[in-house]
């Protein structure tokens, strides 16, 4: 039969044929599509370290504001006892005349002192729970992609004050 003749030549022309062709994707899968894939997961990766150090960052400048503010409260704190003593010094050199009215005084600049302090402190807070949700807003954008509202991203951050 002339078939079966002709099967060692058609025979070797497939095997040379099927060999060139693996050879042609096995080539074109290392040299393109696999350094594509690489340089895209390495560009991944390096987008998640830079979103990681923005994030450390601005937790960095959240808490350093907050120091800020600590310190604020302190010296407000310190300028009201200053003020409190100077007039507690001045009331005890006062005659028992003005004894009552140096006390009137002094029990109104506490007061007062009091109520800057709890501005201040109020402030404070405002502002570290401001930059707070304004970074963690950040954040969830860039590392996942997710939009969050501003009411959402300060009640989140209110829960993990008030936890931590």
């Amino acid at each position: 039969m002339p078939q079966l003749a002709q099967l060692l030549l058609v025979y070797q022309s497939q095997w040379f044929w099927l060999l060139i062709t693996l050879a042609v994707i096995y080539f074109g899968i290392g040299r393109i599509i696999v350094p594509g894939v690489e340089k895209t997961v390495d560009d991944r990766d390096a987008r998640i370290a830079a979103d990681l150090a923005a994030a450390e960052q601005a937790r960095q400048a959240a808490a350093t504001a907050e120091e800020g503010w600590q310190a604020r409260i302190a010296a407000v704190h310190a300028e009201a006892q200053a003020t409190a003593a100077e007039a507690r010094a001045q009331a005890a050199a006062a005659a028992e005349k003005q004894l009552a009215a140096a006390d009137a005084e002094l029990a109104q600049r506490a007061h007062e002192a009091n109520a800057r302090l709890d501005e201040a402190r109020n402030a404070a807070l405002a502002t570290v729970g401001d930059v707070a949700a304004e970074a963690a807003r950040e954040i969830v954008a860039k590392i996942s992609g997710a939009s969050v509202s501003e009411d959402e991203a300060r009640s989140a951050v209110k829960a993990a004050m008030a936890h931590g």
